[in-house]
Order: structure tokens, then sequence, then C-alpha cells
């Protein structure tokens, strides 16, 4: 899959091209509770209104009412003293589909001009182990023009088979042409498990390709697992604000699809003694039917950092005060020839820009060395950067949560620390 750009590319304004013949129409559902009253048993007590987590149950008079905002979750079943409320949950149909005609772990690759991405060898790693694990192939599928010479790079990784796509319509990543060409080769070969990395180019294919081949997709997991009794797919991800670790498995449907951020799993060591197999496919692409052509791409102005290829990021929080205050920051990244970050606090505060945010909701970063200077250490910021081989945490508050996970921590005041770790090290590597 050719990556959309870099950091400092976007891509410009497409035509229209055409109705789109594939388009299915969507009517809004709307469902109602399984969640039922016993009015006769209902006491108007309201213990149930209270332990409700979503508002969902409101008391008129002296009869509850069940709101159509009800997620049945049954919170409030078990809080009735008088058993007045009853969820009644339909039966689980059979499966969706035939699940034994599925197999092999595929990773959809992404690349750039530089070759294969970091985060598809990363995906070739834990595809490798969830393969084992299946007693199945490791496949990469690979969609563009003249991208048959990546291969090699993929076989070092782990790939037992690589199936290539070649097409005019696929030398630049457009949403139609990339879906409709995976989504045939899926069909045809039936792969048990589909892994991409959650880059902005990944989380489009997904969730356009989960959509068109009628399966499921978790977004940027941190964890996948094999059951080893059903062959589901345990899929991690952080869930209400990083505050829960989510597992969710696809039980009915295939592909099991998910999308993995930079990052997160560890790169696989090389064997460029390991051969693999290479499966050229041809599909038929009509480009005249696709909804959008890429005319060319432009620098994007301003910053280019790039935090995930990074090997040291020092990175800034509230503590720093004001914007004025990051060039402390960016003193010591310069110093130790490193990258700026920063927490969402201090993005959201307009004190940097976004391409410098390492967290949930910004970069996954697994540097070398990770300097937190005036950053506390919220869920949603070590989500993205607790992996780091080296984490020196510099704050005035000895509570701090970033202190958990840190490995040296600095009890002081930022603006005094900092400088003179600044000096020391400009001292000691000479500069």
């Amino acid at each position: 899959m050719a990556a959309a750009g870099t950091a400092a590319v976007r891509a410009v304004a497409v035509r229209a091209a055409g109705p789109r013949s594939r388009l299915k129409q969507r009517t809004k559902r709307y469902r109602l509770p399984n969640l039922r009253l016993d009015e006769e048993n209902c006491t108007g007590c309201g213990a149930c209104v209270d332990t409700c987590p979503f508002g969902a149950l409101v008391l008129e008079g002296a009869v509850v009412r069940i709101l159509d905002s009800c997620t049945d979750c049954g919170a409030c079943v078990g809080s009735c003293p008088s058993e007045a409320l009853i969820l009644e949950r339909p039966k689980a149909a059979g499966p969706a589909v035939d699940l034994s005609a599925y197999k092999d772990v595929w990773i959809v690759v992404e690349y750039d001009r530089k070759g294969v991405s970091h985060v598809a060898l990363e995906l070739l790693g834990k595809g490798r182990e969830l393969a084992d694990r299946l007693g199945c192939r490791l496949a990469a599928l690979v969609l563009g023009e003249s991208v048959s010479h990546l291969t090699d790079e993929l076989f070092a990784h782990g790939a037992d088979l690589a199936y290539v796509v070649e097409h005019a319509a696929l030398k630049k990543y457009r949403t139609d042409p990339y879906v409709e060409t995976a989504a045939q080769l899926i069909r045809k070969h039936k792969p048990e498990v589909v892994l991409l990395g959650a880059t902005t180019t990944g989380r489009d294919f997904a969730g356009a390709l989960a959509a068109e081949i009628d399966t499921g997709l978790t977004a940027d997991c941190t964890g996948l697992e094999i059951d080893a009794a059903s062959r589901n797919l345990v899929q991690t991800r952080p869930a209400f604000g990083g505050n829960i670790m989510a597992q969710i498995v696809c039980k009915r449907h295939r592909p099991q699809m998910s999308t993995v951020r930079p990052k997160v799993m560890e790169l696989p060591k090389r064997r460029d003694g390991h051969k693999g197999q290479v499966v050229k496919e041809e599909v038929a692409l009509d480009d005249e039917k696709f909804l959008t052509k890429v005319l060319e791409f432009v620098k994007e102005e301003g910053s280019t950092v790039n935090l995930a290829d990074a090997n040291v990021i020092v990175s800034g929080g509230r503590g720093l005060q004001d914007p004025a205050n990051f060039k402390v920051i960016e003193e010591l990244a310069k110093v130790l020839g490193g990258a700026v970050g920063a927490s969402r606090a201090a993005v959201d505060a307009g004190w940097i820009a976004y391409p410098h945010q390492v967290g949930q909701t910004g970069k996954t970063v697994r540097p070398k060395l990770y300097i937190a200077c005036g950053i506390s250490g919220a869920i949603q910021h070590l989500a993205g950067m607790q992996t780091s081989d080296i984490i020196v945490a510099v704050n005035k508050d000895p509570d701090a949560p970033i202190f958990k996970v840190a490995t040296f921590g600095v009890v002081a005041d930022l603006f005094q620390a900092v400088p003179l770790l600044t000096e020391k090290l400009r001292k000691r590597l000479g500069k």
C-alpha cells in the first residue's frame, strides 16, 4: 500500500469521476432496548436511576421510564431491590460465514520511496507470532505500480508469501481502487486475519475495506493474541479515554481485522536467508469509475517533525507554563540530536503544533531515550510513550504519575534542571 506521504506532504484535491457504482444506500436504524420494566413490582425508589451510567432511566411519578439511549449494559438490574427490571438479551445467531474456510494471516504493506514502512515490518513480526499460533502461513499484500522489488524485504522479516498486484490505477493511494483490489483478493483467498498500520492511509483504507467485505474492525490495537480454543483474535485497545483496556473479538465474521499504531509492536529480527513465494495477481480496474484522481503532491508548510522515527525525544507539558518556554526543550533536543514532543495539554493550549503531540490522540513513539519535562503523566500520554527504552522524567511534583513508568526521575524545577542538563551534555558531547 503506497503511503499517502510523510508528515511533510499532503495530497491535493482530486476530481469527481462519475457515480460510484458500489455506493450502498443505508437507512438510519433505530433500536429499542432489550431492558423492560415490570410496572407491578416497581416501587419508584429510584435506585436504578442513580445506578445507570448513561442517564437512560428517568423517574416519572412513581414509575421508571426507559429511554432509547439505554445500552443494555445491565448495571441497573442488580440495583433494583424489587427485581422489577428485566434484561432480555436476544439469542445470538449462528456464524455469519463458514469460519473453517478462512486461513492465513495477512499484513497489508504500506511503503514509500524509501521502502517498506516501519509499521509494516512491525506487523510482520506480530503476524509471524499469530500465524505460528494458528498453524498457518503469514502473507503480505502489496498493492501499487512496480512494487515487486519490496518482496525480499518482506520475506526477510518473516513473510511466507507475498500477494502482489501491480496496476497503473494503484500508483498512488486512493480509497476506491485500493479497496476494490483488496476486497477481490480477500474474497478469493479468504485470510483469517488482516492487519494494517494505524497511519493516516491505513485508517482510511481499513475502515472502507471492512465495510466493503462486511466484517468487523478494531482500531488502534495495542495487543493482539490468539485464543487457542476458538481461534479468535483477541484484540486489545484503550477505551473510555484510555481508562480501561478493552478486549474485542470478532466471533461471527471473517476476516478478523485490526489496525495497529506504529511503534507499538516490536520490530522482528531480519533474516536475510529467508525466502518466500511471490504470487502475482491480476485485477480489472476501470479508472473512470473511481471518484478521485491524484493531481499532485504539495509540501506542507511548517513543521516536518517525525516523532515515529526519532531515537531521542524531549517532550514538554503544561509545566512549561508558557509557549515561549519551549525553547528550553528545543535546546536540549538540539544538543541530543533529537526531536521535540509535547503533551496534549500543551498542544490544546496552542503552545506547539499538533505533529509534536505524543499520546493516545497523538503519536505513539518508541525512542531509545524519552525525556519528559513538566509532564504529569496522564494515562493518555503514557499510552503513547511508555514503551521507550529509557524514560527520564523531570517534574517538581514527587507524586506525578510519570514517575511510575520513568527509568530515572528528577524531582526538581524544570527551569533549573533542564538548562543545567543541557549545558552539561553540551560540554560532554563537544557541542
